[in-house]
């Protein structure tokens, strides 16, 4: 990063899946990094408070789980944040709240950048994520090596704000594409079609995806483990329809879709993946 010591010095903020990851990665790069997360993961470099982890830092990662999450620990840590300090939010979070949070940095004379990505597990795990970028584009040239350590490539996508759009009207599409496939892979098993002829008819169609060849067969199998979970998606669907609804559109497709979410995640599939949307079909519990 152009203009900054030698020594870099960054905190990361949520040590789920993706951002313990990161934090690995990071220090694997020889960043000297401070991380915190609400429970503690007994992770290197871990410190008790927010407050400790941003202490110095010259970049700020936040990887939490929600808005709720974002604004509780940016509340506590912006009277910390100090003149040049750049936070970055890699949260899928509404849109209100990375305008909300862009204005706290700016309070502080920190700079601000809406970062959110897209990839899962092992993306995060290679460095291979890709981080839509919303803001000021020197900032995001600035942060650029930094972000490429734990991505493929960044996306560019206007001002702040409109990487959280991108983002939420992906998974918008995420979230409705698995629901087809389970759908899709029920009727076709169920009217005596082998899963695997399905899965190669689907990978033969103009619809195959990476989505499709990533989830499709641990659907039919019953693998749910976790990359992407059931909570978080039914949350970013909440976080769509609202951005639906405030330009006026009906958008029946993913309304549909996150109610059966919602659903599923008070039936207890909320820390699944969520391609457990075939979980009903194929593999009720006995």
């Amino acid at each position: 990063m152009s203009g900054t010591p030698t020594i870099q010095r960054a905190a990361v903020l949520g040590l789920g899946i993706i951002g313990s990851r990161a934090l690995a990665r990071l220090r694997e790069a020889g960043w000297q990094v401070k991380a915190w997360n609400r429970t503690p993961k007994n992770l290197p470099d871990e410190v008790v408070t927010p407050e400790d982890a941003i202490r110095d830092a010259q970049v700020i990662s936040i990887y939490l789980k929600d808005r709720a999450a974002v604004r509780e620990v940016v509340e506590r840590i912006s009277p910390h944040l100090t003149e040049g300090q750049i936070v970055l939010n890699h949260a899928t979070v509404d849109l209100e709240t990375t305008q909300w949070l862009a204005e706290r940095c700016a309070d502080r004379g920190a700079r601000f950048l809406d970062t959110p990505f897209t990839g899962s597990k092992n993306a995060s795990a290679g460095g291979q994520l890709v981080y839509y970028t919303g803001g000021d584009p020197a900032l995001a040239a600035e942060v650029e090596p930094y972000l490429m350590l734990t991505a493929k490539s960044l996306l560019p996508c206007g001002g702040i704000g409109s990487a959280t759009v991108v983002k939420l009207a992906t998974n918008l599409i995420s979230a409705c594409t698995v629901q087809a496939l389970a759908e899709a892979l029920a009727i076709s098993v169920k009217h005596g079609v082998s899963a695997e002829d399905f899965q190669r008819a689907v990978s033969l169609n103009a619809h195959a995806s990476g989505l499709s060849a990533m989830k499709l067969s641990g659907m039919a199998t019953g693998d749910f483990d976790t990359h992407f979970s059931m909570a978080n998606m039914w949350k970013d669907s909440s976080y769509a329809m609202t951005l639906a609804e405030q330009a006026g559109l009906d958008a029946p497709a993913i309304r549909a879709v996150s109610g059966r979410m919602k659903e599923l995640c008070d039936d207890g599939l909320a820390d699944l993946d969520f391609s457990a949307l075939a979980k009903p079909y194929l593999h009720p519990d006995p």
